[in-house]
């Protein structure tokens, strides 16, 4: 059977994407940021996964307010870099893996979750950039990916206990899997930040680096963490942390703490990553 042997958590801030495009990664203030996911290439060589399921959301490239899905699972062969504006980035199309996204899908749906199936679907900077994070700038990125979108951009976003359970369906879902694959899950977003308003630049280093630690020790008290909680001690987007309880709720009660990285600032956010191995 296919199984998941681990998480990978990582912010997805749009100018990390810029920096590295640009040819900017070794400048004094970009430099720090970069430097924390060196671990994380050398990691992703050294496993080797078959295929990433890699949560993350839209930002009004897929989807507007006209369609906003909760969950949305990408079920194409294929997923080309989305026109944010400014152009695609350079990056390579994203090579889907419907087979398997369309199992998870159907274990999902009928385990009571209600997942969108999105057939056709440009990827915006949410998933380009943890991709690049973790591999460079290679010419065709090493594994197949399966998107899965979630809205925590509209109100109201799912609770964190909602995506938690999630997660441990689509690892019930990866595990009916036919084929002996192995798979990394990725949850991306955050970590605290608000780009609006009077605490626009808002970053609360306590309680990122409390959820760090719980994330390894204690995510069944994450997943209590309330909405309000989230805008009071995150920022507005620090909501996006709830898409790492995805990846976390797919992984053992008990893993082991491969790699951390914290950094502020970089673009108004702190940067958070950390991998986490099944034991």
């Amino acid at each position: 059977m296919a199984h998941i042997i681990a998480g990978v958590a990582s912010s997805h801030i749009p100018a990390v994407g810029a920096a590295l495009d640009l040819g900017k990664t070794a400048e004094p203030y970009w430099q720090p940021v970069f430097a924390g996911y060196e671990r994380a290439k050398e990691w992703f060589k050294e496993v080797k996964p078959d295929a990433i399921i890699l949560i993350y959301n839209d930002h009004a490239s897929a989807f507007s307010l006209e369609m906003i899905p909760t969950f949305a699972i990408g079920c194409a062969p294929t997923f080309a870099p989305a026109d944010e504006g400014w152009g695609p980035r350079p990056v390579p199309t994203v090579e889907g893996y419907p087979e398997l996204a369309w199992h998870i899908a159907q274990s999902t749906i009928l385990d009571e979750f209600d997942m969108t199936i999105i057939n056709k679907m440009d990827v915006d900077h949410g998933l380009t950039v943890p991709l690049s994070l973790m591999f460079g700038q290679p010419t065709a990125w090493p594994c197949r990916v399966i998107p899965l979108a979630v809205n925590v951009v509209q109100y109201p976003p799912p609770t964190g206990n909602r995506c938690y359970q999630l997660g441990k369906a689509i690892r019930k879902a990866v595990e009916s899997f036919g084929s002996d694959e192995r798979i990394v899950i990725m949850g991306t977003g955050g970590m605290s930040h608000q780009l609006q308003g009077p605490r626009a630049g808002f970053i609360n280093k306590a309680f990122d680096k409390a959820f760090l630690d719980n994330l390894t020790k204690d995510p069944d008290a994450l997943a209590k963490i309330s909405h309000l909680t989230y805008v009071q001690e995150a920022g507005s987007e620090g909501i996006e942390l709830v898409m790492w309880l995805i990846m976390r709720g797919a992984l053992n009660q008990t893993v082991s703490e491969i790699h951390r990285h914290y950094h502020v600032p970089a673009s108004n956010t702190a940067v958070g990553h950390i991998i986490l191995e099944n034991i």
